[in-house]
């Protein structure tokens, strides 16, 4: 059975009231401190985090500012149903038309008809596409099929795909390379050991025989149907300029420029043409400019909010250094003149980018895009930098770094405040213990007290009740 204890019993005292009374009053200063010292940690860690994220988001909005890759795009216009455009900043402005003369096709060989359960016949197989070839065993007794399934699933082809086509008079292998060009035409080559002729093409592995390769072989083997013939596609440009390409792609024929082919322009129509055009593209800057403007008044509407003072009451991170100092690095490099060369410098203001007095920034896109117009150039240094020195974004970056990087100082801080609030965990688990103990200790004690007086009540009664019972005793009672 289970121990019982009934606290209180010999003495009458309350002792289990008693008891948490006391050590209630042990707890309650420490449980009141440390419920202190964990909200401030955790406001102060929030209110940290926010800074933090803030900052981010104005070193993610001036990110693009700092990538010259991103300046002096140009924006191509004209594709169509026809052609299709991409341009980098080396593309020059400019016009061009363009006429898709012949698209780029795959080379596609037929074998004859055969039964279904012909045997082709045995010897070796050898496919030629471009650079590459590889060998197929045919056995005596492999079928087109058998030929086929060895075709698709050797590990050495990466260039023709084989399959099966069977019509009224029987089966057809067809073979279709993998890539389109003159450059990627299909030759193969047979060693027949049913009749030792590998060109005849009347029996055995010879009727898959087909060589062109030679130009000036007027013997060419064609034992094989062409049913497409491989073709290189051609534009023409400006009416003049002939370019050829394996695929439909023109890469670079125009500096920086990109064409593909889609459709062909009606051949006897010198007029059915694409014009294509190329126009300078500085758009980032004023939307990159947009994007940290309205970060920054966002940081700065919190930065007011975390530090504010006031009978109204206080943020918190009120007289904090860590904000202090940051907002005033920042304000500090919006005012920096940057070295723009030959005795020349630049800032941020004389593209348009003001401040109220209320710390707040406007952006005045009349004056950004006067600035861009007469020297993008320079704006792209402004924000870029040059390989000795760092530019207006590429030091904004630095700076944000400095705080927002994972081993920056708002992260350390941060670490230290979780440590913190980990120890007072810590801190409360040992008190805890420390108070059961108390406890226990306090029960031990007064129970132990309760049981004196316990027998102490226990033995006046027995002796009351004795000295009632002997002889010439009179009780007097009140």
């Amino acid at each position: 059975m289970p121990d019982l204890t009934f606290t209180g019993i010999g003495s009458g005292l309350k002792v289990s009231e008693i008891v948490n009374a006391i050590v209630g009053a042990e707890k309650a200063p420490f449980i009141s401190r440390a419920n202190k010292q964990q909200a401030e940690m955790t406001t102060d860690i929030s209110a940290i985090g926010a800074l933090k994220s803030a900052l981010e988001s104005v070193e993610s909005s001036i990110s693009s500012l700092a990538d010259a890759d991103n300046y002096q795009l140009r924006t191509a216009s004209g594709a169509d149903s026809f052609v299709g455009l991409s341009a980098s900043k080396d593309a020059q402005i400019g016009n061009y038309s363009v006429k898709v003369d012949v698209l780029s096709q795959s080379h596609k060989l037929m074998s004859g008809a055969m039964a279904e359960d012909e045997q082709v016949g045995e010897g070796t197989l050898n496919i030629a596409v471009a650079e590459t070839n590889f060998n197929i065993a045919v056995s005596a007794s492999d079928t087109l099929s058998d030929i086929r399934d060895a075709i698709n699933d050797s590990d050495d082809n990466e260039s023709v795909i084989a399959t099966i086509v069977t019509d009224d008079a029987g089966q057809h292998l067809i073979m279709t390379s993998k890539e389109t060009g003159v450059a990627n035409a299909i030759t193969t080559t047979v060693t027949d050991l049913d009749d030792n002729n590998n060109v005849d093409g009347l029996v055995g592995l010879s009727r898959l025989a087909y060589d062109v390769s030679d130009p000036d072989d007027s013997l060419h083997i064609k034992n094989l149907t062409q049913i497409d013939e491989a073709v290189d596609a051609q534009i023409t440009i400006d009416g003049t300029l002939v370019v050829t390409s394996s695929t439909n792609e023109f890469k670079n024929v125009i500096d920086g420029v990109d064409i593909t082919a889609k459709k062909m322009h009606d051949v006897d129509d010198n007029d059915d043409v694409s014009r294509i055009s190329f126009k300078e593209n500085n758009g980032n800057i004023k939307s990159g400019l947009e994007g940290f403007v309205k970060s920054y008044n966002e940081l700065q509407v919190l930065s007011k909010q975390l530090g504010a003072a006031g009978e109204s009451g206080s943020g918190p991170l009120a007289g904090d250094s860590l904000l202090r100092g940051v907002m005033g690095k920042l304000r500090q490099q919006f005012s920096q003149a940057f070295d723009m060369g030959n005795g020349n410098s630049m800032s941020l203001s004389q593209l348009g980018v003001e401040s109220d007095q209320y710390g707040v920034l406007s952006l005045d896109t009349e004056t950004l895009n006067e600035y861009i117009d007469s020297d993008v150039a320079g704006v792209q240094q402004f924000f870029v930098g040059t390989d000795s020195e760092n530019g207006f974004a590429s030091s904004l970056e630095e700076l944000t770094g400095f705080y927002t990087d994972t081993d920056g100082v708002i992260q350390n801080r941060i670490d230290s405040g979780t440590s913190q609030l980990d120890r007072l965990d810590d801190d409360y688990l040992a008190f805890e213990r420390r108070m059961d103990s108390l406890e226990a200790r306090l029960f031990k004690q007064y129970n132990a007290m309760d049981l004196i007086v316990a027998n102490l009540n226990s033995t006046s009664s027995f002796l009351l009740a004795q000295l009632d019972n002997m002889p010439g005793v009179v009780r007097k009672d009140n």
